[in-house]
């Protein structure tokens, strides 16, 4: 507890100063800091048991691994199965599709919860702005099979609007198995299941934003857009960037079960991803090294992405994810 080092050593005598405390910089800061030490101490050792200790199971890259006889008796081929990802098609089809849907989610779905959001926040009723959260990030918690159930039901072969179609004269359209339009349906999908989700940090960063600002560019004759423009947006682009920054770590990682689920309806061709390459190599083809290998590329790659975007937010003026 603050203070208990104080407590510890023999008051000084009358008229002399304190002694200086001669402890190391570490000590002194865990006597201090114990307790929330202790308070942190369940979720560090869920960390590491379940994302740091599997880390050192990417040893298989390296291998020429086989389960039955684990890793100890697989023989090591060194770099064989990282140069068989630069040889593989397969790998780079999977590559681009990914970049591909992560760049055009990034542009047609990341404002879409800062809008979300400022479309809230502006909400003068309490009880609207409650309910409007609550319809919108609902979604979030629904399953990736029933969201895709819900878009068959409503835009496939036999859904509703080809239903209505048909009922007017009109050729039906199966959006659902189209290989040229999986691009935006996924991305529609993304937008529906998750930018009101998305949106909560939008509005916990508005919620701080003191309201005497708003009132002060009032008086200068500021109108709605001008208060927007100058208040609210400034206040929005530390999160933006952190986010941002978070989001091209995971340029790679575009998800798995939404893919999955919609890969035979449009073609591997179209809907394969390297989470889906990753899980057909390595558990479809039991190739359980080079699904590893494939993996840790993965994982530097997006580490590589963080570290230079926060390199980019510090020269920008902003803390992004980590100070300087």
């Amino acid at each position: 507890m603050p203070g208990a080092d104080l407590l510890a050593r023999p008051a000084p005598a009358a008229g002399r100063p304190a002694p200086p405390n001669r402890s190391p910089r570490w000590v002194r800061r865990l006597r201090r800091d114990w307790v929330l030490l202790v308070m942190v101490a369940p979720a560090i050792l869920l960390l590491a048991v379940f994302h740091y200790v599997p880390l050192l199971g990417n040893v298989v890259a390296f291998q020429d691994y086989s389960p039955y006889v684990g890793i100890a008796g697989s023989p090591w081929i060194g770099f064989t199965n990282f140069e068989r990802i630069l040889t593989d098609p397969g790998f780079w089809d999977a590559t681009v599709n990914t970049l591909t849907i992560t760049a055009f989610q990034l542009v047609f779905y990341f404002p879409v919860p800062i809008g979300l959001a400022l479309l809230v926040h502006s909400l003068l009723s309490p009880r609207l702005r409650m309910l409007v959260q609550g319809v919108v990030y609902l979604p979030h918690f629904f399953s990736w099979v029933l969201v895709i159930t819900l878009f068959q039901q409503m835009i496939g072969g036999a859904g509703v609007l080809n239903q209505f179609l048909r009922s007017h004269g009109f050729s039906p359209v199966d959006v659902m198995t189209d290989p040229d339009l999986f691009l935006v349906l996924v991305t529609a999908q993304s937008v529906w299941k998750d930018a009101g989700w998305g949106a909560i940090v939008f509005l916990a960063a508005l919620s701080t934003v003191d309201t005497s600002l708003y009132e002060a560019a009032a008086v200068d004759g500021a109108g709605r857009w001008r208060r927007l423009w100058h208040v609210t947006l400034p206040a929005l682009i530390p999160v933006v960037v952190l986010l941002l920054i978070l989001r091209l770590g995971e340029a790679l990682t575009v998800g798995f079960e939404q893919f999955l689920l919609q890969r035979d309806a449009v073609g591997a061709a179209t809907a394969e991803v390297l989470d889906t390459y990753v899980y057909f190599t390595g558990v479809v083809n039991s190739d359980f090294a080079y699904a590893a290998a494939a993996g840790l590329v993965k994982g530097l790659v997006g580490l590589a992405l963080v570290l230079a975007a926060n390199k980019v937010a510090h020269l920008a003026g902003e803390q992004g994810v980590y100070s300087r």
